[in-house]
Formats: C-alpha cells, structure tokens, sequence
C-alpha cells in the first residue's frame, strides 16, 4: 500500500533461546495483527545468505551460529499514528520479554512507503 507507515527491526538473539524467541513471536504477532490500524506483519529467520554465490544461482544455506541468530519484522500501517499507539502496546506488554532473549536491544526503522 504506498504512503502506508512500516518499520523494520532487527533482532539479535542468543543461539540458547531460539525456540523461546519463536514461541514468543508467534503469539506477539497474532495480537500485532488486531492492533488498530494494522495492516501486516510478517516475521522470518535468516536462514540464507548471497555471500559467495554465482549471480542467478539460489542462496546458500547458513551452516553455523556465530554470535547469534538475526530475525526481521516487518509491520505496516494505515497511518504514523496507528504505529505510535501499537509501538506503545508492545513496549508495555512485552519489551522485557523480548530483551531478555537478545543480545543487544532490537533496532527499529521506520517511515513511509514510497511503492
């Protein structure tokens, strides 16, 4: 939806809580997608890199964790005002949650779409 306000972030979490991550995740982003507002949210793993692979040939799969595991979220509203109050719910309820199972705290970008 162009002109729609999105964000990116960006997680880094430890390799000893993936499945607790995924678990968390799963459930967040069911209550993510009943925010006012909300147009989409998706998540995925970083399973995959181009690092070393021929033009047109498929990605490689990762094959070890170095420090940790990168996960992406993309959420999509109507509005930046929809985006600050569902920002607001999420840090409320479950920022801590989330931290604890990270490296370091998630990065967030946003804006508006331009396509």
């Amino acid at each position: 939806m162009k002109n729609s306000f999105s964000e990116v972030k960006i997680f880094q979490v430890k390799p000893d809580r993936l499945a607790e991550f995924e678990a968390l995740i799963t459930k967040i982003a069911e209550e993510q997608k009943q925010q006012n507002g909300c147009i989409d949210i998706k998540y995925f793993k970083r399973f995959y890199t181009i690092d070393g692979v021929e033009l047109g040939d498929p990605p490689r799969e990762l094959t070890k964790i170095v420090k940790c595991v990168k996960y992406f979220s993309y959420w999509e509203f109507d509005t930046r005002e929809s985006y600050g109050k569902a920002t607001e719910w999420l840090f409320k309820n479950y920022l801590k949650d989330i931290q604890k199972l990270l490296i370091m705290p998630f990065d967030i970008n946003c804006g508006y779409s331009i396509y």
